[in-house]
């Protein structure tokens, strides 16, 4: 298992593991139509945020298919600003089938509309970029996202990720075929 070595900490973030007491802060993002407007699903319930929320404080970060998921606040701001996750992703064997796999990962981002347009997500995201090239050994980590999703191919420009392409109507969201952009990074 890989150790994250919470909290990590921006000029004006701290990203710490989640908590049961984050529910209500939580909920209060989740819940709107605005937040889940690019998401997968709709608006979640409370129910579904207990369920997040429990899912997140139980998290392992072991290896592909593991989630390391950030809450996101302001430091001295009591209450959550969003969230981030880190996914790591299945980089494959090297050829050959010897040595180590490279350790590839995606990485998303959620805010609470009153904290959108503040640089937050750039700088909470350019913290998890770090963290992911510097101690965890990534050499690629990409974002995916509506392709419709202006706001967040900003900060993946901002981030110095790379666009690299459109999968064009890839996916059936909300009664729609939606397309998913892709952006990424390597390690330099």
């Amino acid at each position: 298992m890989v150790e994250i070595p919470y909290p990590l900490t921006t000029n004006r973030l701290v990203l710490r593991p989640f908590a049961t007491e984050d529910l209500e802060a939580y909920f209060a993002y989740q819940s709107l139509p605005e937040t889940a407007q690019y998401l997968y699903g709709e608006a979640r319930s409370y129910a579904e945020c207990m369920g997040r929320i429990a899912q997140y404080t139980q998290e392992r970060f072991a290896g592909p298919g593991d989630w390391a998921t950030f809450a996101v606040e302001r430091i001295g701001v009591p209450g959550l600003v969003g969230e981030l996750v880190l996914k790591w992703n299945d980089g494959g064997k090297p050829e050959g089938g010897g040595g180590t796999p490279g350790r590839v990962g995606e990485i998303g981002w959620t805010l609470a509309p009153a904290a959108r347009g503040l640089g937050f997500a750039t700088e909470a995201a350019r913290a998890v970029l770090e963290l992911a090239f510097d101690q965890l050994g990534f050499i690629r980590v990409e974002a995916r996202l509506d392709a419709r999703n202006r706001a967040s191919a900003a900060i993946c420009e901002r981030l110095g990720m790379q666009f690299e392409g459109v999968l064009r109507e890839n996916m059936y969201l909300k009664g729609e075929w939606t397309s998913e952009a892709i952006y990424a990074v390597v390690r330099n």
